[in-house]
């Protein structure tokens, strides 16, 4: 018997990664489909950024030269510019404090007598009652009938004296009639002095100003029962003149005491609280014989005249304390002064551009003084040249510019100040460098 085998079916072709196992088949690299697609989104990528930093650049060079035509066609062009001229004139140098304005002289007014108060009309010498006016009639009465009983007394006398020389009367009678003399002129004494007293009260019923001031509002109505030398009537303020008190420190009091002792009076002027406008001129009378500890500081009393009464009791002020006159000193408005790498300087024109065209340049400036709007120069300018103070940060060297000269209603030069805790030393100690 015979077997017939049936040949197996040939295995199918294995691909070469089936042959690996599972674990260098993770190792492998995944085949690369489509990187020419990749590649082409890379160069169209690439390219894009390039055009757009082109572009970049392009509007970057565009405005660069855009904006060195316009700096061009500016530099061509005047800038406006506001000028002043440089001014020699003589300028003071003064020390500043706060002050209070203070009555030179202030008076309370009180009742001397008591009783009712009658009226008041706050008019200088006049009566406003009259209370004591019986009291003293009566003691002017009394004067005159004590007057008329020593003059008859007197005449008794007389006729008694020629009848004792004639032996008709005695002597006791004589001496009755000198002695009775004697008590009248007393009586009359006593009455002239009762009349003093009486006068004296109704004096004291009429209320007169002791100084010359301005009456404050009254402190008592009429109608009040008012008690002797207690009850304030009224406050009276002298108003010229009129004093202010300030305070400056120690170390400025040498240099203005030895000035006061020298000059025995200092101009001192009042500015008001903004310390713009100046309200009065007067003098200072002295200082405190002591500084105070607690702020190292003197008081001082200056006076002034008031005429036009432009100072108020207790109003604010700013007090310049005028050291020194330079009569010729040159003077330019501080908004000119700029400062440099080199130092100080000011834009300047030409000579005849105070209203027209003309090109700016540079001059280096050397500074004395330095306050508020004005400023002393102790060289680089001449008087009349004219210095920009408005419309500088635009300028340079050779820039043409249409000069318009400064308003009239600019504020006029005022007084240097120094600065607080300097000294008036040689004027080369307080120069800047």
């Amino acid at each position: 018997m015979s077997t017939e085998t049936t040949p197996e079916p040939p295995l199918p072709e294995l691909d070469p990664l089936d042959r690996l196992s599972p674990f260098d088949q993770l190792q492998q690299p995944p085949a690369r489909k489509g990187g020419w697609l990749r590649i082409l989104v890379y160069i169209v990528l690439i390219g894009g950024l390039g055009f757009i930093v082109w572009r970049i650049h392009l509007n970057q060079q565009l405005s660069a030269q855009n904006s060195a035509d316009q700096a061009a066609a500016l530099a061509s062009q005047p800038i406006p510019v506001q000028v002043a001229a440089a001014e020699q004139k003589p300028m003071p140098i003064f020390l500043t404090a706060i002050g209070t304005v203070t009555p030179y002289m202030s008076v309370t007014v009180k009742a001397r007598v008591s009783g009712e108060l009658e009226p008041v009309k706050f008019t200088e010498g006049q009566q406003v009652s009259k209370p004591y006016q019986a009291a003293l009639d009566q003691a002017k009465g009394n004067l005159v009938h004590d007057e008329a009983l020593l003059k008859n007394a007197q005449v008794e006398y007389a006729r008694y004296k020629a009848l004792f020389e004639a032996g008709v009367t005695s002597k006791e009678t004589l001496d009755a009639d000198e002695a009775a003399q004697g008590q009248y002129q007393g009586a009359i004494a006593a009455d002239k002095a009762a009349i003093e007293t009486a006068q004296l009260q109704l004096d004291w019923c009429s209320i007169q100003s002791p100084i010359d001031g301005r009456i404050g509002l009254r402190l008592v109505d009429p109608g009040n029962i008012i008690t002797a030398n207690t009850t304030n009537l009224v406050i009276i303020n002298q108003f010229q003149p009129i004093a202010v008190y300030f305070t400056l420190p120690e170390n400025e009091l040498p240099q203005v005491l030895h000035k006061l002792a020298g000059d025995k009076r200092i101009l001192v002027d009042a500015y008001d609280r903004n310390d713009l406008t100046k309200l009065t001129s007067g003098y200072l009378l002295t200082g405190d014989n002591q500084i105070d500890t607690t702020t190292g500081t003197e008081k001082l009393k200056a006076v002034f005249e008031n005429r036009d009464q432009s100072l108020f009791p207790n109003q604010f002020v700013n007090i310049h304390l005028v050291l020194e006159d330079r009569p010729n000193a040159l003077v330019v408005p501080s908004a000119a002064i700029q400062s440099g790498t080199q130092g100080s300087f000011v834009w300047i024109t030409d000579s005849n551009t105070s209203n027209g065209s003309g090109t700016a340049q540079i001059q280096p400036v050397k500074i004395a003084l330095t306050e508020g709007q004005f400023t002393i120069l102790d060289s680089g300018l001449k008087p009349g040249q004219f210095v920009v103070v408005d419309g500088a940060d635009r300028l340079r060297a050779g820039q043409p510019v249409t000069a318009t000269r400064q308003q009239n209603g600019a504020p006029a030069p005022a007084p240097l100040q120094l600065p607080a805790g300097t000294s008036q030393t040689p004027a080369a100690t307080r120069r800047q460098p």
